[in-house]
């Protein structure tokens, strides 16, 4: 067991120096990558902690009791984050999801949803501000988040039985706590509400048409997610994975669905309605349908490193910078400089590369950067 958990802190030790580059980079808005990618969607881990246990993102066996998260003094700080989603913004970033772990275990999280909302893009607009959750704590958290300025929530949900449910996160919490949180957010006003289910073939994917029969027609939309490839503990295996094609089929074998254009560039999620006006589902095919030739988004992590692919080995420690007294042209300098050497595009080369890495290394976990 030993063996498994030491790789992981090596990883979050780990990372590539944020540098300055020789000519300073002004921030203007329009910054693309190697392959022409813009920045517009930035995605913040607040945490590395969580309440579940779920086999395909944080196991039992290598997240016990034994297992050393990251101290408090080595998280940003609410300032520190709110600085650079500042020079994220300047880059063109015009949408911020708070991730985890679980980002409702952060204390007091509506301080900096209140923070991140006094943001600006380039347009001189709010930015989208979201949150990706179990739902675990939403019932007592959503009126607070919404009053802070933050605009809608994405629940994850694997399935409506409680007893595979309660497997799954293996820390026997109820379906219906979760429900509930939903229903709290949105009473609160924080949608339209998203629902993913991550289908494993062989564990939940019985569960998928009684998903799709339960919030159809509510306004929620229910989003189906490959089993990934994420980190190193997870155990993937391809022969578990259900293709998207195959739960789209499933569904349209009770519920005929026609297909909807993307709603924004970059989208992960290919949308269909159903036929009747029931609402939409969405699918999202990194495994099979790779949607890297568009991918808009950068990640960083609850200690300050930026991340250019949920696949990726190594991360940017812009954290060093911040606390190094960088002013705030050198942080947007730095990230600009950053994302203009980005050629990431690890579902497109799945198939290519060994088995263990992204293009070299042990990939991060997936609970440590969000999904």
């Amino acid at each position: 067991m030993a063996e498994r958990v030491i790789p992981l802190v090596d990883q979050r030790l780990r990372a590539l120096r944020a540098t300055l580059p020789a000519q300073p980079l002004a921030a203007s808005g329009l910054v693309a990558d190697a392959l022409g990618r813009p920045l517009r969607d930035l995605r913040i881990s607040v945490t590395d902690r969580c309440n579940f246990r779920c086999s395909y993102c944080m196991p039992k066996e290598v997240f016990d009791k034994n297992y050393q998260y990251l101290p408090h003094a080595s998280l940003l700080s609410f300032e520190e984050i709110t600085r650079l989603a500042g020079q994220f913004l300047a880059h063109g970033v015009h949408k911020i999801r708070l991730t985890g772990g679980e980002p409702l275990l952060r204390k007091n999280l509506e301080v900096l949803v209140a923070q991140l909302a006094q943001l600006r893009t380039v347009e001189g607009m709010p930015p989208e501000l979201t949150l990706t959750t179990n739902g675990s704590l939403l019932a007592r958290k959503a009126q607070a988040l919404k009053e802070a300025g933050l605009q809608r929530v994405t629940v994850s949900l694997d399935g409506l039985d409680d007893t595979v449910f309660r497997s799954m996160n293996d820390v026997d919490f109820p379906v219906a706590e979760v429900l509930d949180g939903i229903a709290a957010a949105r009473a609160a006003g924080l949608g339209p509400i998203k629902v993913n289910m991550v289908v494993k073939r062989g564990t939940n994917d019985h569960e998928i048409l009684a998903m799709a029969r339960h919030f159809r027609g509510t306004g929620v939309v229910l989003r189906f997610i490959e089993y990934m490839d994420v980190g190193a503990t997870n155990g993937w295996r391809m022969d578990e994975v259900m293709p998207s094609d195959e739960v789209r089929q499933r569904i349209a074998s009770e519920f005929p669905l026609q297909p909807l254009s993307p709603a924004t560039p970059g989208e992960t999620a290919q949308r269909w309605a159903y036929a009747d006006g029931a609402g939409e589902v969405g699918f999202i095919s990194s495994v099979t349908q790779a949607f890297c030739g568009d991918c808009n988004r950068a990640r960083l992590s609850t200690e300050g490193k930026l991340y250019l692919c949920l696949f990726a080995s190594n991360g940017y420690d812009l954290r060093s910078l911040l606390r190094e007294g960088a002013s705030d042209a050198d942080l947007a300098s730095a990230i600009g400089h950053i994302w203009q050497g980005r050629d990431d595009r690890y579902s497109e080369l799945r198939g290519s590369l060994p088995a263990d890495s992204a293009g070299g290394g042990r990939r991060v976990e997936m609970s440590y950067i969000g999904g």
